[in-house]
């Protein structure tokens, strides 16, 4: 809670839903103009994606499919935070599991953001590393797409035309970008 003006005040949360992936509550708010109510709240796990940029300028993605938005396009490379793994492990694994590229060296956090704070909690961690080494084919039978190394140069382009696939790619891609422009 805050005294700050505009600030809302929550009195608690019931849980209506609950699994590994995804949690649904009704969280007891009061808003700025004294009205109270129920309100739905979606949790999602903690997510961590790895940007790894290599010396010619391009970024490991994968070409892939989504169902929910029935969508192809690119998405970096991460996943979920398993309990008491650290988000830069979570972040490394993920990557080879998903196009068998491993990062190499120690990586740079980020940015830390979360995309939609008004209904849904999605922490999203990235990490940043600037070399990788194939080892082999990915093992992540379901994250199953083409793996690419995209020119950082056509960002702005795929973004146009819809093929950055979630908040996660597009605020890592264009931090990224403004950062070392900046």
């Amino acid at each position: 809670m805050s005294d700050e003006h505009g600030a809302w005040h929550t009195f608690g949360e019931r849980l209506v839903y609950d699994n590994r992936w995804v949690k649904v509550g009704l969280t007891n708010v009061q808003a700025p103009n004294g009205q109270k109510w129920d309100y739905h709240v979606v949790h999602l796990a903690r997510i961590a994606i790895a940007l790894i940029v290599n010396e010619k300028d391009e970024v490991l993605m994968l070409w892939r499919y989504r169902f929910a938005t029935e969508q192809w396009g690119y998405e970096l490379l991460g996943g979920m935070v398993e309990e008491g793994e650290d988000g830069a492990a979570t972040a490394e694994r993920e990557a080879l599991e998903e196009s068998g590229w491993k990062p190499i060296g120690e990586p740079e956090h980020l940015i830390s953001f979360e995309p939609l704070p008004g209904q849904v909690t999605a922490p999203i961690d990235v990490y940043l590393w600037h070399d990788a080494e194939h080892v082999g084919a990915p093992t992540d039978t379901e994250e199953v797409g083409r793996i690419e190394w995209v020119p950082l140069g056509r960002v702005n382009e795929l973004g146009k035309k819809r093929e950055l696939l979630g908040a996660g790619t597009l605020v890592s891609l264009l931090y990224y970008l403004n950062a070392r422009n900046g």
